[in-house]
């Protein structure tokens, strides 16, 4: 028996001054967490309102800063002799925030979004240094929008940055299919919207070698399962690790089963640890066939496939499919991201094939 403290009126004491212990502490597991649940939620919206409070302070000084420069604008050196005496005064009492660099920043943020009402309170400072540094229009609507749309943390926008992920994304469509996905004024009507080639995996963290195996690949895809999603694009959710299905006395393994809302489909994915071949097409055709035929509902579109491999021949790839082909594609993967001007001339590359092919068709 537990006794409770004698603050309770005199008159409800012969009711309650003895209790189980277990009535105490028997509290519904779902009340706890939606206890929790508001607990966390405010701490979040809490540390959001700091981070952006923090973004409107560095806009009013690159305002201020701007409007100020303006004044002197005769002296063409003013600017940079402003923000030195500037830093020189405050650092002392404010810190490192304010150094001359942060305050070239803060200026160059306000001339980045004159309008303090285009600022999104979802995006923190260190995002919005990312962006301020994007000079393309189009390309840092795109980065900001996805950023809000998906939850990006800083570390993953610097990374989709980093791998050209827009750029990527316009090697198979247009700058306004891109742009329009990201405003949400349509959703992805085809795979090569969402499907990107080449693939970066280098967070998978796998040793440099010269042959490793498969399924080595496909645990560390697992153990980076959050990364990867993040690379595959929009939409996609994981359903199953190595799915086994039986044809007859055959038994059958698929990698890794994901599912796309956008596109409302399966997509199947195989791990290659070497150039593809036409035999790895005709099992991932078998895989699909499986799947459309024993895992889909009628209400969802055709399965698809993705083979994932270090090397590929695009030709050959054509020649082993169908011309109407729009359910298997392979993607080339890197286990390590190149430098900005390798990605730039791979990319250029692949445009090129890409216009020679169209031509010959």
């Amino acid at each position: 028996m537990t006794v409770l403290p004698y603050s309770y009126p005199q008159q409800n004491q012969y009711k309650i001054k003895y209790m189980k212990a277990e009535e105490v502490i028997d509290i519904d597991s779902d009340f706890v967490l939606e206890i929790k649940r508001i607990i966390n939620s405010a701490h979040q919206n809490a540390v959001r309102s700091v981070d952006f409070c923090r973004v409107q302070m560095y806009w009013n000084i690159g305002k201020r800063i701007f409007e100020k420069e303006q004044q002197g604008k005769q002296r063409a050196d003013y600017g940079s002799y402003l923000i030195r005496n500037l830093s020189r005064q405050i650092m002392p009492e404010y810190g490192s925030g304010f150094s001359v660099r942060q305050l070239e920043m803060c200026r160059q943020f306000y001339r980045t979004y004159p309008n303090a009402n285009t600022l999104c309170a979802q995006l923190n400072w260190s995002q919005y240094k990312l962006l301020i540094a994007i000079p393309d229009k189009d390309k840092r609507e795109y980065y900001e929008l996805e950023a809000v749309n998906e939850g990006w943390t800083k570390r993953q926008l610097e990374r989709q940055i980093n791998s050209l992920l827009y750029e990527r994304l316009l090697m198979s469509n247009d700058k306004e299919a891109v742009l329009a996905v990201a405003r949400g004024e349509r959703v992805p009507e085809s795979p090569t919207e969402i499907i990107k080639d080449p693939m970066f995996l280098e967070f998978l963290g796998l040793e440099r070698r010269p042959a490793y195996y498969e399924k080595d690949m496909e645990a560390a895809i697992i153990s980076h399962l959050a990364d990867f999603l993040l690379e595959m694009g929009k939409g996609f959710s994981f359903v199953a690790r190595q799915k086994r299905f039986l044809v007859e006395d055959d038994e059958y393994f698929i990698d890794l089963v994901f599912y796309n809302r956008l596109l409302r489909c399966f997509v199947l994915i195989d791990l290659k640890t070497q150039k593809l071949t036409h035999q790895d097409l005709g099992q991932m055709q078998m895989y699909v066939n499986y799947y459309d035929r024993n895992e889909k509902t009628e209400n969802e579109n055709p399965t698809i496939g993705i083979l994932l491999c270090t090397s590929k021949n695009d030709t050959a790839v054509k020649l082993a499919l169908p011309e109407n082909n729009s359910t298997i594609y392979a993607s080339k993967y890197e286990l390590y991201l190149p430098t900005s001007e390798q990605l730039i001339r791979e990319i250029n590359e692949a445009k090129r094939l890409a216009l020679i092919n169209k031509n010959k068709q």
